[in-house]
């Protein structure tokens, strides 16, 4: 597998901590470890009793269980914790498609959701989305773009760059064309939450279908990059098994 130079990170790399202005973070205003041990008693004294040992692949038990609570059906063991957002998307990727197959990916989109793709030899198509109609998706074209072949169709809502926020009838129509079709729905939802209105926050796509896995992380809405802890969630076990071994490789 030989993988691109991820253009957006090449960027930061040279700019980030060199600019005088930083005005291209997507994530929150982050914190120091006092402040984010103040939010609650006693934490810095079980912060210093933290266990630096090896834990289980899958993540502490606790830590799953608190990521479960952020969900309306899922357990802590359909939770798999990963060492940020990153790390689960190429796991996923990996586990989820082979050669050959089709992947329909929701267009802009952060480069990961198709370039790791791309370099395991799946076709990809890009579901465009365009200022002209209000960055909304056409689920007629989706509809004609499913092949024999698809696999995996891979969402970002709310979405990055244009903070677009499909309606939940669409994301109702979504699911059950992904499940008309078989398809897994790989959906990011790192800005999760971070809606300007309550309102508007969508039920996680896990809590929706049972082939469905939902994207979180640390850095994004919960402004605490430096953890570098994300996660996925899903009902499907089969998957989430093959994860979990994919992710057991990756940590040691």
């Amino acid at each position: 597998m030989k993988l691109p130079a991820f253009k957006l990170e090449r960027f930061f790399a040279k700019y980030e901590f060199t600019a005088p202005y930083l005005l291209s973070s997507s994530d929150c205003e982050a914190m120091t470890v006092e402040e984010l041990l103040n939010l609650e008693p006693d934490a810095a004294q079980k912060f210093h009793q933290t266990w630096l040992g090896y834990t289980e692949t899958k993540g502490s038990p606790e830590l799953r269980q608190v990521v479960a609570q952020t969900y309306q059906t899922i357990e802590s063991e359909d939770i798999l914790i990963h060492a940020g957002a990153e790390e689960a998307i190429f796991i996923f990727m990996n586990i989820a498609l082979q050669p050959e197959d089709h992947l329909i990916v929701h267009f802009p989109c952060y480069q990961s959701h198709s370039s790791i793709a791309q370099s395991i030899g799946c076709e990809v198509d890009w579901w465009m989305s365009c200022e002209a109609d209000n960055w909304e998706l056409d689920l007629d074209w989706l509809r004609g773009t499913i092949q024999p072949n698809t696999k995996a169709i891979a969402i970002n809502c709310p979405h990055n760059p244009t903070g677009y926020v499909m309606s939940r009838a669409k994301l109702e129509e979504l699911v059950a064309i992904c499940r008309q079709h078989n398809l897994l729905l790989f959906s990011d939802e790192v800005y999760r939450l971070l809606e300007y209105r309550d309102q508007d926050t969508l039920s996680a796509a896990c809590d929706l279908s049972e082939n469905a896995i939902s994207l979180g992380v640390m850095s994004k809405t919960y402004g605490l990059a430096g953890l570098q802890i994300g996660w996925i969630a899903t009902h499907n076990q089969e998957l989430y098994q093959a994860m979990g071994e994919g992710a057991e490789v990756a940590c040691r």
